[in-house]
């Protein structure tokens, strides 16, 4: 497992941002065994207590669940979890704005909707 890391966040935030990202994509599967904070901190050269503040922000929010004894797991339905607060921040932070912004340049629903066509027509968006 590879890590990156920059200096935006603070280290916990981007373990937990990037853990959250592999569980999203697959990297780690609905009821799979996460590494252990140990094994983490001694892969990547960070403290564990910066790991565990990771780990514990994917639990807070109900992706992770600690089995005593065990380990950290993926937890069931953490995939359709992060969607939907992908598709929340979505709406808050992209869409909410483009109204904004086509409301003040008079672009009508109408409008809007045929710069979305056009912009799926001109290969802005691949499948």
């Amino acid at each position: 497992m590879q890590l990156q890391f920059d200096e935006s966040a603070p280290l916990y935030q981007q373990i937990a941002a990037q853990l959250e990202e592999m569980i999203f994509t697959g990297g780690f599967t609905e009821g799979s065994q996460i590494p252990s904070t140990t094994q983490l901190s001694a892969q990547l050269h960070i403290n564990p207590a910066t790991v565990l503040k990771g780990m514990n922000q994917l639990v807070s929010k109900g992706l992770v669940e600690k089995r005593r004894g065990r380990g950290m797991f993926v937890a069931p339905g953490a995939q359709d979890k992060i969607m939907q607060a992908r598709k929340d921040s979505f709406y808050n932070d992209y869409i909410k704005r483009l109204l904004v912004e086509a409301h003040k340049l008079g672009i009508t629903k109408e409008h809007l909707l045929e710069l979305i066509k056009r912009g799926e027509n001109d290969g802005t968006i691949t499948h």
